[in-house]
């Protein structure tokens, strides 16, 4: 039994397919497959049922890839441990962030960190918190920037700034002339949100509950559209399609010439970004290092949580 064959089988159960899990490990499919029935004969036991583009796992197979994983968690310690023996503050840290966050937050970051920890080299992913969840527990990054509510076993989060919305309208529609939108504005307009799975979407809902209309008809007055990011939204609304509610940080000073933005009327809704890592993580100056920088950041428009120093 190898490290390798227990992040084989991990993968295999996590994508329910021999394909995807073999390129997720960059490997061939025959040399992961290969290894995987391996692994299995030395137990003597059935770890997956395959059927034709289909795998599942069998009951104990779940137990045993569950301790799997654990045992890689426990091997990404050890690696850890060895990084902050030499210096915390050295070496790769693997960096998770939502989509709606990643791309307004890192120019801001980024040249910070690399004055405050310039031997620390930041590995990016940008995916959606279901799945850098899932990351997290693996071990496949370190830290993650997610927006909350975020609540998973095993990991730890600290706030680090609050982060209101606002409302993007064409040029020329009516509510130029408001000062601030109140929510309920919304229902009488075509909205765009981002498609399902995005949690700033979720969010919007929340504030909105009505939007939550897109099996009304093609010829219905109001509807909410969608869009696959907030680029994509920005230039839909831009071209005179709807409205919609984006993060303060989003917008841009090309977005100032295209589009109108006003405020929500108060209390203005929001959300709030954590951090999130693994509790036995050891870097906590590492992470520390990330929530100053961004503290430290001219972030537009948030409120900033110094809280006290991640221990």
């Amino acid at each position: 039994m190898t490290l390798t064959e227990l992040k084989y089988i991990v993968a295999v159960a996590r994508e329910r397919h021999f394909g995807r899990a073999a390129a997720a490990c960059f490997v061939s499919q025959p040399t992961l497959s290969v290894a995987v029935k391996k692994l299995e004969d030395e137990l003597g036991v059935t770890l997956f049922e395959r059927s034709s583009g289909d795998v599942s796992v069998t009951p104990i197979g779940e137990r045993i890839v569950s301790e799997s994983q654990r045992v890689l968690e426990q091997v990404q310690t050890i690696k850890a441990l060895a990084e902050q023996g030499k210096d915390p503050l050295s070496g790769a840290l693997r960096l998770g962030s939502i989509y709606t966050i990643s791309p307004y937050v890192l120019p801001f970051l980024i040249p910070r960190l690399r004055v405050a920890a310039p031997q620390m080299q930041l590995l990016l992913e940008e995916n959606y918190t279901a799945r850098l969840a899932e990351m997290l527990k693996q071990g496949d990054i370190d830290v993650a920037l997610l927006s909350e509510p975020f609540r998973e076993s095993g990991i730890a989060t600290q706030a680090v700034y609050d982060e209101p919305f606002v409302v993007a309208t064409p040029k020329g529609h009516p509510w130029e002339q408001l000062k601030a939108i109140d929510a309920a504005q919304l229902e009488d307009e075509n909205v765009l949100l981002l498609s399902p799975g995005n949690c700033f979407r979720d969010q919007v809902l929340q504030t909105c509950p009505e939007l939550n209309r897109e099996s009304l008809p093609v010829g219905s007055l109001q509807r909410t559209l969608q869009g696959s990011s907030l680029t994509t939204i920005r230039h839909m609304v831009a071209g005179g399609i709807g409205v919609t509610v984006l993060p303060a940080t989003s917008i841009t000073p090309a977005d100032q010439q295209l589009l109108t933005i006003r405020p929500f009327v108060e209390p203005a809704p929001t959300r709030r970004i954590v951090l999130a890592w693994r509790r036995n993580f050891p870097r906590r100056e590492a992470i520390e290092a990330i929530r100053q920088a961004i503290i430290g950041s001219e972030l537009p428009a948030v409120s900033m949580l110094a809280d006290a120093p991640i221990e």
